[in-house]
């Protein structure tokens, strides 16, 4: 039941950061077009890479064992997994006694130059998001 905690706490970190992105993005607009939005947002600089290291560590140790885990994947997490793949190969040079999985914790906090979400993925959650900040604000919001 940890584990749960912990991704329902990525989610909701993840959430916080796609909003940031989007008011910065909407703040910065002189006219506001939503498919534009959304298209803009994804592809803003995440504060990290919003996979687990432990997922992160099998992904990448399956890379290194030149798997073809990658197949089949969608575009998006692919591309993702080949950044963290390219970090972890560079952090290995500057830390060499560190394990793979020690390298991947390393990666996912890090910056990550993209959302790796599509725009269609990015709309449904920041409509979520908002209808529950509303809900809040409006004090239709009950705790369980």
């Amino acid at each position: 039941m940890k584990y749960k905690g912990a991704l329902m706490e990525y989610a909701q970190e993840r959430i916080d950061d796609l909003m940031r992105a989007h008011d910065e993005y909407i703040s910065s607009c002189r006219y506001i077009r939503m498919p534009e939005v959304y298209s803009a947002i994804v592809n803003m600089p995440s504060r990290r890479f919003w996979v687990s290291d432990i997922r992160a560590t099998l992904v990448v140790s399956a890379m290194m064992r030149s798997e073809t885990v990658l197949e089949g994947m969608w575009p998006l997490k692919r591309e993702m997994y080949e950044e963290i793949h390219r970090r972890v190969i560079a952090l290995r040079e500057e830390y060499p006694h560190r394990t793979v999985s020690d390298l991947c914790a390393m990666v996912v906090q890090q910056p990550a130059p993209k959302f790796y979400l599509t725009p269609g993925s990015a709309k449904m959650m920041v409509c979520k998001a908002r209808k529950e900040w509303r809900k809040r604000k409006t004090g239709k919001w009950r705790l369980w």
